[in-house]
């Protein structure tokens, strides 16, 4: 059975949710180790800049969540909407 994002969010909208938050914590962390957003020398902005490119990696982990992501979140919603039918 093939699970779409349309018909995962129809079956249950709370869970295709936190699948959804699951895989774009996962981005974030990806985006942050593969060091988007790190700045060094004279143009790095210090602790204040370290923290606002959090909140910037965290909105474009969110956004490539929205526009299909990597699948994590249909592999998560299948796992726990399994585990919850059983």
């Amino acid at each position: 059975m093939q699970i779409t994002p349309i018909s995962a969010a129809k079956a249950d909208p709370v869970l295709w949710a936190r699948a959804q938050e699951l895989e774009a914590t996962f981005l974030a962390e990806m985006l942050k180790q593969g060091g988007l957003g790190a700045s060094e020398g004279l143009g790095s902005g210090g602790i204040g800049e370290e923290q606002f490119t959090s909140f910037l990696r965290e909105a474009q982990a969110k956004l490539m969540v929205q526009k299909g992501g990597i699948g994590l979140a249909e592999q998560i919603f299948r796992s726990l909407a399994e585990k919850g039918a059983a």
